[in-house]
């Protein structure tokens, strides 16, 4: 069938070696939208931690410009994908990076740990909500490009096996994921930036619809009520029907990834480089 096209490439390909292509074809091809909202989610998920969200509070990024640092975000991890880790635009987004994280104090568990949201997060909503879960190849590929990347970050002690890793993650989760007033006030923040891209109308149902995707360890550690079963139960039929009709599309052929709209550097990456990024760049020009 055409719509299994680019799923046909990723299996000709080896996870470790063609890893950058493998998830170049997964992320901008096949599943664009289904990373975009995965990552948005594997960011909260980190926030449930207090030693990340009270450095996120402590730095005020997210108080004064929340917008600003979830598109540095999504589009510094996108350079990274589109490009390769190794090319020049991938080195420069990783200097970005790896200058932005050395302005602070972050444990290296903590870099572990965030840096494995972005492995296994997108993995486990694609299992939920996807057209179709990642195959395995797919999942491999994802762990040896994000450990090659964790690797050029100055990251110790990355976990060789994929299952070990994701072992590290749940075992971080249930020892870190604790309530803390960081994790509440660093989670709404993010909550609200996630609502204001919505008419005014609409954000108290988006708001709800968000807090029922949380998982119960999110739903304790950020002190967020829980949605009501009604609208747990609508939200995921909603994406469980989105992903029926996408099922049925043509393959994407154009990649979707520094492209995707953003709200702080309209255009990119027309007229931008990697370098303008980050929280000491200006905003869009």
């Amino acid at each position: 069938m055409p719509r299994f096209a680019n799923l046909r490439r990723i299996t000709a390909l080896d996870p470790q070696t063609d890893h950058e292509e493998i998830l170049r074809i997964s992320a901008g091809l096949e599943f664009p939208w289904d990373y975009k909202k995965a990552l948005e989610l594997a960011l909260f998920r980190t926030y449930c931690v207090p030693t990340i969200s009270g450095l996120l509070e402590r730095t005020g990024e997210f108080e004064r410009r929340p917008q600003k640092r979830y598109d540095d975000t999504a589009v510094l991890m996108a350079e990274l994908v589109e490009h390769g880790y190794d090319s020049p635009r991938g080195r420069e987004a990783l200097r970005v990076v790896n200058r932005q994280h050395a302005r602070y104090d972050i444990s290296n568990d903590d870099m572990r740990y965030v840096l494995a949201t972005f492995i296994y997060d997108p993995i486990d909503w694609l299992d939920q909500y996807g057209w179709r879960p990642l195959s395995r190849t797919e999942q491999l590929a994802a762990f040896h490009f994000y450990r090659a990347v964790g690797a050029r970050m100055g990251i110790r002690d990355l976990p060789a096996d994929f299952g070990e890793y994701r072992a590290f993650k749940a075992a971080y989760e249930e020892q870190h994921f604790v309530h803390a007033a960081s994790n509440r006030r660093i989670g709404q923040y993010t909550l609200d930036l996630f609502c204001s891209w919505y008419p005014s109308a609409a954000r108290p149902a988006v708001a709800q619809a968000v807090v029922a995707l949380l998982d119960p360890p999110m739903l304790r550690a950020f002190g967020f009520t829980p949605a009501p079963a009604w609208v747990s139960t609508l939200a995921h039929l909603a994406l469980r029907t989105r992903a029926a009709v996408v099922r049925h599309l043509p393959a994407r052929r154009t990649l979707k990834l520094t492209t995707t709209r953003n709200r702080t550097y309209p255009g990119y990456p027309n007229g931008y480089r990697p370098a303008d990024l980050g929280a000491s760049s200006s905003t869009a020009r």
